[in-house]
């Protein structure tokens, strides 16, 4: 496994779906805990390589969202992984507070009871 990452210069390959949307999943770069999943239209991507911190589009408000812009828990981006068919994004971030809107550091806090038979 090679911890170099390759350069990812062509934005136009990027893959947005049929409402112009690509999940982002967002990923402390210290811990490599993963903080949250959102969305990203062409603005947020935009909007996050020039600013480096983490912006969406909310599905439920339909509107730009920088996060952090009301609670202070920014999302500070380190690095923007591409993955191999450019359909998703990785944003590799230095949270500045809690990544979820419950107060829990990561939205993932809750496990599934699996059970084996």
């Amino acid at each position: 496994m090679n911890d170099e990452f390759e350069i990812f210069t062509n934005e136009s390959e990027l893959k947005f779906d049929q409402y112009g949307l690509i999940p982002a999943i967002v990923q402390d770069e210290a811990t490599q805990e993963i903080l949250m999943v959102a969305w990203m239209n062409a603005e947020a991507f935009r909007l996050t390589k020039e600013t480096m911190q983490a912006h969406f589009w909310s599905r439920s408000r339909q509107e730009l969202w920088h996060k952090g812009a009301t609670s202070g828990n920014f999302m500070n981006v380190g690095k923007i992984l591409v993955d191999c068919d450019a359909d998703t994004l990785v944003l590799l971030v230095q949270p500045a507070g809690s990544a979820c809107h419950t107060g829990e550091r990561s939205c993932f806090y809750r496990e599934v009871e699996v059970r084996v038979a």
